[in-house]
Formats: C-alpha cells, structure tokens, sequence
C-alpha cells in the first residue's frame, strides 16, 4: 500500500513505521492518524513482521503533537464524532505485536500520548517530553490523562498536565515515562537492536506474554492471575513449545516456526 504521510519498511522481522511531515515536526493530522492505523492493521497480519517500532522522521521530532491548525472551528459535535471512530491510541494499545516508540526528538502532546500507547519507549538524550495542551486552553484527549499517571503517578501527572511543561529525556527516564534514554546517533540502532533480539524469540510466546503483561494494567490480580495460567497452559499447545523445550535439551538454538 502506498502512503502519503508514513514511510513503512520491514527489515528483516521488524517493520518501522516513520511519521513523515519533518516539516510539521511529524504533527499528527487526520491523515496520518488513518494512515497509522492502516500500517499496523497491515502488520497485524504479515506473520513475517514479530516486532514493530515507530519514529518520527528527521531530527527533530517524533511527533510534536495534534496537528492545531485541524482545531480551528471544531465544533463539540465534531469531536465527538471523531471519537466515533476507532481512535489511533487504541489501535496502537491494542496491537498484538510488540511495538517499541523509538523517541527522536519532541514528543508533546498527542506525541506523548502515541508513545504511551506503545509497549517500551527508547528514548534519544536530545528528545523532550510532555503534555502542553493547557497552553493552549484544552486537555489531553488521546488517553494522556489516563495513561500518564499509570506510568509516572498521579502527583508527576497531575504536574506535567496541569504545568504543560515539557521535560528532558533524563526526567522522562527517571520517573518512569521512558524505558531507557540512549545518546542521538545510536537512538536507531539501539533500538533496532533491541527489536530484533524480541523478534529472534518465538513470535507466538511474544504475543501470549504480551497479552498478559498487557491485563496486569486492568484486571484485579486474582483475575489476572487466571488469565496468565489459562495462557501458559494454552502455549502448551503450541509447536513452538515442543521445539523450545527439545532445543534446550540438545543444548542448540530453537527453530521456531510461529505454531
């Protein structure tokens, strides 16, 4: 599929997706939200692809927010329809696959709340973090009021929307908002690193463990305990299991076959 705002390649078992408006600073439009959402549905289904990582084009930005010329004259009603849709924070919540926000620059706004949304976020030392909207006379609207105080507490939450200030990559790593901050020229290959070493296990145990990881945010934990035995018991169907346990045995790499 060709696209006008994203570039998508695949290397090897790992597809990145790169925002692709440097001049808007990666702005997230109406467009590039579709076209986002249509990559991942796509990834989604090539078995070929175990990992994703998204970024931003250029050097300064991953996404330096919501597109606010698309604010202008936005009625109530306009928004709410807008949400009528499947929103792109949730498509990227909801993705199977590992997906790993590779941070190379501004990430405010609507670009924080697309990082959240990601399972690990890799950040470069030179990328600033935050949720500005306040400024502006509005809120978060793409999960940043919920998904922000999951990750840092409510208190630094309530700091960082209420302020609207922007914070360097180091505090973004202290208090939790990223998972590791690395230096500018080695963002891309660190993180690339780190997907193919997730990709290189077996791409069906990945996404079992995911999933649970992934309910420990919304179930109680007696709930989530079950989910997490009804998996590990239903990955003992699979062929990969039989392999795993037959290469430890031989004391050679596994061979998995995603089965």
């Amino acid at each position: 599929m060709a696209y006008e705002t994203i570039l998508l390649e695949r290397k090897g078992a790992v597809a990145v997706v790169r925002l692709n408006r440097p001049d808007k600073l990666n702005a997230m439009n109406a467009k590039l939200k579709e076209e986002v959402a249509q990559a991942l549905g796509e990834l989604e289904k090539d078995d070929g692809v175990h990992v994703a990582v998204i970024t931003g084009v250029g050097d300064k930005a991953f996404v330096a927010g919501a597109d606010i010329n698309e604010f202008a004259g936005k009625t109530p009603i306009d928004q709410w329809r807008a949400y009528g849709h499947t929103s792109l924070y949730n498509v990227v919540d909801r993705f199977p696959k590992p997906l790993i926000a590779m941070i190379n620059g501004y990430c405010l706004g609507g670009g924080c709340e697309l990082a959240m949304a990601c399972d690990i976020r890799i950040a470069s030392d030179k990328a600033q973090l935050g949720q500005p909207e306040i400024n502006i006379g509005i809120i978060p609207g793409g999960g940043g009021s919920q998904r922000l105080p999951r990750l840092v507490g409510l208190g630094k939450a309530l700091e960082l929307i209420l302020t609207g200030d922007r914070i360097p990559a180091s505090e973004a790593l202290r208090i939790g908002l990223v998972d590791a901050v690395v230096s500018h020229a080695e963002l891309e290959a660190r993180t690339l690193e780190l997907a193919e070493k997730i990709a290189a296990k077996s791409p069906i145990a990945v996404r079992f463990a995911k999933a649970a990881v992934k309910a420990s945010a919304n179930l109680p934990l007696e709930q989530g305990l079950r989910y997490e035995q009804s998996l590990f018991s239903a990955v003992f169907s699979t062929e990969d299991k039989e392999e795993g346990v037959k290469a430890f045995q031989e004391k050679r790499p596994p061979q998995w076959k995603g089965r």
